[in-house]
């Protein structure tokens, strides 16, 4: 029989929702038509693309599971001269495993189960699954392939290298890889030293979309077997991504015979074997631009949002406009994420809110084409303090005085996001909650904490890039010394370090769990880092009643830096 020169492979880089098997499985056939219409031979989807992923304890009820079981067997009834690679959650004898199915004439060819299971950061496998034993390769035609699941191609002995030396030419690797900034960098590592170690051709597959705290980028690539990116999807969309590449089954050269690839237990699942190849004009290899990381955060920030307020059904938001940086730059994601008429801003004013910062906020409202509500609190704080007067009696004003304020404004946001179901999106970043620089039940106070995970420095970065498709945020935002107008002259200096100082003491006790003996440097003094050591430990309390927020940094407060409250080791 005539033969064509490639073969074409499509990547399949969806959005898919937790728990939603029906709208999940009907994306997969759709996707898989799309595939098909283009000529493709096999279609590889995400890893857990039925269930969405984290299912997290959705796992433990059976119907969940069985449900899902029942997706995949109609996915793959629909599926018939196609192959598609499909994640799901598989049972057998009472134990469960992230699977992979291969689907192809309408039945299920066969499942291969993920190996080696993560559980370190926000992934938490070994609570759920049981690691599968085979590592399984698949035969169509002349093309025999691997399939693997994500953790399972980061270790030089694993199931990439073992199916390999099976003979598989090609790898067909599906993800649910959450985002952080720089990981698009230590994929592109992991995937190339796979790809030329082994002589493989990988199809990194990887889901896209905002799932609570996570966000999934998507960036799936395509590696020769010499390791070269020949191929990426585009970042923080859904897409697919379809390539050709030779039909020669001897362009891996004779690395099988010397494979030093572990012994494990190979099964040859026979796909079809006699097919009629037909000839298809080629299709020129494709690689979207790569952002700038700080483009790649605000990417990151805007999908995490319009995920989590349209996957859980919210219409629209409001924020607490100050007139300062942090609430601007979460009003102009929450418009590029949302467009300008699911945005509402409140502005409240008290008797230490300069007349700038009123200005500052209007100004920003209009750029961005936003209604703004304008609640003074003075009358109400006036109020407040009158019925504590008798309680305080012989204490002088502190913190206490400023928290009130803090606390009114929120009671006003979650006052109207009752009323009207606005979703009330808080405004604190990492530096402050880190040290606890905020106040619970009031700058806290909300539904979900878009910077949560961005330092104040990286705030002022995202600013800048934001303006520079388009100024909508004042510059004098951007150019004024942060305060947070809760009695005269105050600045967050008074309580904080600098933030270009507290940063890096942040990222390397946070993030790096560093010691703070460790952290101590010429430009970092002893005291200082000391007492931001002492800030952080002490602050874990705050956090635990803090909103979710959008990870975008290696180690985010929450299902990463899982700390105790009650502690007291200081090391």
């Amino acid at each position: 029989m005539d033969m064509a020169e490639n073969w074409r492979i499509a990547i399949a880089q969806i959005n898919c929702t937790v728990g939603d098997l029906k709208g999940n499985s009907a994306k997969i056939v759709e996707f898989a038509g799309r595939a098909k219409d283009s000529g493709a031979d096999i279609v590889t989807f995400p890893e857990l693309a039925i269930t969405g992923y984290p299912p997290e304890d959705l796992l433990l009820k059976p119907k969940f599971i069985e449900d899902n079981v029942t997706a995949l067997r109609n996915i793959a009834q629909s599926i018939k001269d196609i192959v598609a690679v499909v994640g799901f959650v598989d049972r057998t004898n009472d134990k469960l495993y992230n699977a992979a199915s291969v689907l192809y004439g309408g039945e299920i060819i066969g499942t291969y189960h993920k190996t080696l299971l993560p559980n370190y950061g926000v992934f938490d496998e070994k609570r759920y699954f049981s690691p599968g034993e085979k590592s399984l390769v698949f035969k169509f035609g002349e093309l025999i392939f691997g399939v693997n699941i994500c953790e399972d191609i980061w270790f030089d002995e694993g199931p990439t290298a073992s199916q390999a030396s099976a003979g598989a030419v090609l790898i067909l690797n599906i993800n649910a890889s959450p985002y952080h900034a720089g990981k698009i960098k230590v994929r592109e590592e992991i995937v190339r030293r796979q790809a030329s170690m082994n002589n493989v051709y990988i199809f990194y597959t990887n889901m896209v979309g905002g799932q609570d705290e996570l966000v999934f980028d998507g960036q799936s690539m395509v590696n020769d077997s010499g390791g070269n990116i020949i191929a990426r999807a585009a970042a923080f969309r859904e897409d697919l991504l379809i390539i050709d590449i030779p039909r020669d089954r001897h362009a891996r050269g004779q690395t099988l015979e010397t494979s030093n690839a572990p012994a494990k237990k190979h099964e040859v699942i026979v796909v079809a074997d006699n097919l009629e190849y037909a000839d298809k004009p080629n299709i020129a290899w494709r690689q979207e631009e790569m952002l700038d990381p700080v483009a790649e955060v605000y990417e990151a920030l805007v999908l995490g949002v319009r995920d989590y307020v349209v996957k859980n059904c919210f219409g629209n938001v409001t924020i607490g406009l100050s007139g300062g940086i942090d609430s601007a730059i979460v009003a102009a994601l929450a418009v590029d994420a949302l467009g300008k008429d699911r945005v509402v801003g409140v502005f409240m004013p008290s008797r230490y809110t300069s007349r700038e910062s009123g200005e500052d906020a209007r100004e920003l409202a209009k750029n961005l084409g936003i209604k703004i509500l304008e609640v003074p609190i003075d009358e109400i704080y006036k109020v407040y303090i009158e019925t504590f007067k008798p309680l305080f009696k012989g204490r002088s004003e502190d913190i206490t005085e400023e928290n009130i304020q803090a606390r009114i404004r929120g009671n006003i946001l979650m006052g109207l996001s009752n009323k009207f179901g606005w979703l009330v999106l808080t405004t604190g970043n990492k530096s402050e909650m880190s040290v606890g620089y905020a106040t619970l039940y009031g700058d806290m106070a909300g539904g979900f904490a878009v910077i949560k995970d961005v330092p104040k420095t990286l705030v002022y970065m995202l600013a800048a890039y934001r303006n520079s498709s388009g100024p909508v945020i004042p510059l004098r935002i951007i150019e004024k010394e942060p305060t947070a107008e809760l009695k005269p002259d105050q600045k967050d200096r008074d309580a904080l370090p600098p933030y270009d100082t507290l940063d890096p003491i942040l990222k390397a006790y946070v993030e790096e769990d560093k010691h703070p003996e460790e952290i101590i440097s010429s430009s970092l003094e002893k005291e200082v880092v000391n007492r931001v050591s002492r800030m952080v430990d002490g602050s874990e309390y705050k956090r635990r009643q803090s909103p979710p927020g959008i990870k975008i940094t290696p180690k985010a407060f929450g299902k990463d830096r899982r700390m105790p409250i009650t502690n007291r080791y200081r090391g």
